[in-house]
């Protein structure tokens, strides 16, 4: 993974050093909330309903044991014990009293931890498939690139103040998308051409919250050392021709959609044209990223037979079956982290279980984790014949739960817990979810579904792509709840259909059962819920939903 240079060290010291007294200004009185709110925002911090919150960048979702031992000391020294894994493959921290902030990014800097560009309208972290550079299949491992845009998008000047937040994603894969990729205002999608060059698919205009739209292809195949003047050139014309009268129309979709993505697209080339030569990135540097990625010393292993093994626990079976993935070396595999637990918020992790988590890092994937887009934590280097092994301590932990992809691995956000922007809460509903589906059968039963929470129309639990998608709303002060069926985040990109008028909380748990009981009773052999919903539409679920 990437290591800061002394170069980098230094500019992070200085901008803690400059947050410090910016906050102690505000403290003091000096500065208003206007004048300190983009300040704070620049590096990472919210007001939230009780607390400020903070979020620390984990770039493209990866970090080491040692970051993570960092987390959790914040998180015991200054805020409550625990820390968030969001959407975007960051942490949050959400009880930080304002006067403990600079001395807790301070604590971040002696780790190579930041919260810049992580709030504000500006760029922000840039994400990608959590299985990037381990996973067979990838076109070329996406995280040299982005750490290309990384470095290229931190701290630029002219793009500190765009109109609204500004995401980009990097994919890499034909088959499967794990970024949700058409979903952002930039999606790089790494190509090889039919001659065999390897260069970039641009999509634009993609993003949720109140507007869903899929992004559009701007830019069939750019060359890779293209790249960074292609994506300069979008955010020149979304910053000149971006709104900024009315924040709900400032995002980049809004441009794309009212141009119309051809007209969009010739404004960028046109911009592209002017600044390509002076921006080409040269072959040299992207061997200089590539180098940054090198594998870890992997041994010479061989596949395991587990067949015995799964015959007496039946739990590591399904556990290796559905929180494991396939490894493009033999005799490893990947490993899913679920911090999907009844009892627990999605998404959160304890001290305790930081430090553990830490420590099996060490002890089983060479010091390395990544954050998930799902809200999990990846060990993406375990040997074969020490999974059992690493299953015990995480069944000990209550970190083994087998429900990766599926009905109770929930993305969820904090809403109304904590979130001043919530209509409602968003914990509850997953946790009756959750308990009413406790029996891992009936989950496997149903198949690899979706279900993304989200407690306003900000959709930072990305309801809108759901396989089944929870929005909270408000009616005259009271909480509701909206569903909606058949969003995919993946290439098959889709925005989900909202199904009827909302409904109570205490009717969720059963309103999603008899979504699934639908779903069951006209699915043809094995056929997943989201193909079933896309062959039946909306109709027969809605009939047998209303007509409780």
């Amino acid at each position: 993974m990437y290591s800061y240079t002394a170069f980098d060290q230094a500019m992070i010291d200085q901008r803690v050093a400059q947050f410090r007294d910016q906050t102690q200004r505000y403290l003091d009185g000096q500065l208003t909330e206007d004048e300190y709110r983009p300040l704070r925002l620049q590096n990472g911090l919210y007001v939230q309903r009780y607390a400020p919150m903070l979020r620390v960048a984990v770039p493209y979702g990866l970090y080491n044991s040692q970051q993570l031992r960092k987390i959790a000391e914040i998180s015991r020294k200054y805020d409550r014990g625990y820390a968030h894994v969001s959407t975007r493959q960051n942490f949050q921290l959400n009880w930080l009293p304002l006067e403990t902030v600079p001395d807790a990014l301070a604590d971040l800097a002696t780790v190579q931890m930041h919260a810049i560009q992580t709030s504000g309208n500006c760029i922000r972290n840039t994400t990608t498939d959590q299985f990037a550079g381990v996973v067979a299949g990838e076109i070329e491992d996406p995280r040299p690139t982005c750490e290309l845009i990384r470095q290229w998008s931190t701290f630029h000047p002219e793009f500190a103040f765009l109109p609204r937040k500004f995401k980009i994603a990097v994919s890499a894969l034909a088959d499967t998308d794990r970024a949700a990729t058409a979903f952002h205002d930039i999606g790089v999608y790494i190509v090889q051409s039919e001659a065999g060059e390897i260069g970039y698919k641009i999509m634009a205009g993609g993003g949720l919250g109140r507007t869903p739209i899929i992004g559009s292809v701007i830019k069939a195949f750019l060359p890779r050392e293209d790249l960074i003047a292609y994506l300069e050139a979008t955010l020149r014309v979304y910053n000149l021709h971006g709104r900024r009268d009315n924040k709900y129309k400032a995002r980049i979709k809004i441009l794309v959609k009212a141009l119309t993505p051809v007209v969009f697209a010739e404004m960028v080339e046109a911009e592209f044209v002017q600044i390509k030569d002076s921006l080409r990135v040269e072959p040299a540097f992207f061997a200089q990223m590539a180098a940054v990625f090198t594998p870890p010393a992997y041994q010479d292993l061989a596949d395991q037979d587990f067949t015995a093994t799964f015959a007496e626990h039946k739990a590591f079976r399904n556990w290796y079956q559905h929180n494991t993935h396939a490894h493009k070396v033999s005799g490893y595999r990947i490993v899913t982290i679920s911090l999907k637990r009844a009892g627990i918020a999605p998404g959160d992790m304890t001290d305790a279980e930081m430090e553990l988590v830490a420590d099996l890092a060490d002890q089983y994937s060479f010091g390395e984790l990544r954050n998930t887009h799902e809200q999990n934590v990846v060990l993406a280097d375990v040997e074969q014949s020490k999974l059992f092994e690493l299953w015990q301590i995480l069944d000990k932990h209550n970190l083994a739960r087998a429900n990766i992809g599926f009905l109770t691995d929930i993305i969820c956000c904090p809403g109304g817990d904590y979130c001043s922007l919530a209509n409602a809460k968003s914990i509850p509903i997953a946790e009756a979810i959750t308990r009413r589906f406790d029996d891992l059968d009936s989950v496997y039963n149903l198949g690899k579904i979706d279900l993304n929470i989200s407690g306003c129309m900000n959709a930072c639990g990305h309801h809108h792509v759901g396989h089944i998608g929870i929005l909270g709303v408000d009616k005259k002060g009271a909480e509701f709840y909206q569903v909606s069926l058949g969003g995919s985040a993946d290439h098959d990109a889709s925005i989900g259909n909202i199904l009827g008028p909302s409904f109570g909380a205490e009717d969720m748990a059963d309103v999603v059962e008899e979504v699934l009981n639908t779903y069951l009773d006209l699915r043809q052999d094995d056929e997943s819920f989201l193909t079933t919903y896309r062959r039946v539409g909306i109709e027969p679920f809605k009939e047998r939903v209303y007509a409780k």
